[in-house]
């Protein structure tokens, strides 16, 4: 449905910019109708629940990465049974970490996409190199050392026309170092849960899988 990523946003209260640029002009049904859908007019009773309120957080993030319920808990779960081995304040970098990693959210990251659903389509259709080599698996785990380009025959598509121009109002994270001219980024470094500034309590979300 047309609008179903603008109610995602609505039903969570948060701005995930689902819908690249569409999110930040005055259109953004966030902005026209901040309350979740169907309550216009209603009134709600008591405070939500310490379940609730973890559903709602654990939805933010795994909407705003884009990713299925099944994929977002294979990745939580993977952290908790690190759990014990590793700072507790470690884990949130730690699965902020893997989910930036995804070459979906790194070409996101490089400003070759507008959004991450829009990222997860082209890295599928093929049109990105790691290395050297096409890889057209989103959840691909890059890693610092890795070179990340856009594949020659899909230079010639309309949707990559004038990157160059719009790369240079881009700024990517620290820990990309994007090549214009070579419309291509080098991994440098590791994200940081500063940087990357989720929009959800990321306590709450381990919280939550942990029930």
């Amino acid at each position: 449905m047309k609008n179903s990523k603008c109610k995602i946003c609505r039903r969570v209260g948060a701005k995930l910019f689902l819908k690249g640029e569409r999110c930040l002009s005055p259109k953004c049904p966030m902005i026209k109708r901040p309350y979740p859908p169907g309550e216009k007019g209603k009134r709600r009773t008591g405070a939500p629940s310490e379940y609730a309120k973890e559903l709602r957080e654990k939805q933010k993030l795994r909407n705003w990465y884009n990713l299925g319920e099944k994929q977002f808990r294979k990745y939580v779960k993977e952290i908790l049974a690190k759990r014990g081995r590793t700072q507790a304040q470690d884990v949130g970098t730690m699965l902020i970490g893997k989910l930036e990693s995804r070459l979906d959210n790194v070409v996101f990251r490089m400003g070759l996409a507008s959004s991450r659903r829009e990222a997860r389509q082209r890295v599928s259709h093929g049109h990105f190199l790691v290395n050297g080599r096409k890889v057209n698996i989103p959840s691909f785990q890059t890693k610092k050392g890795d070179i990340i380009s856009l594949r020659p025959g899909s230079l010639k598509k309309p949707v990559f026309q004038n990157l160059t121009t719009t790369l240079k109002k881009h700024q990517p994270p620290s820990w990309i170092k994007l090549n214009i001219e070579k419309l291509q980024a080098e991994i440098v470094g590791s994200p940081t849960l500063d940087e990357v500034a989720p929009p959800a309590e990321i306590s709450a979300i381990f919280e939550f899988y942990s029930r």
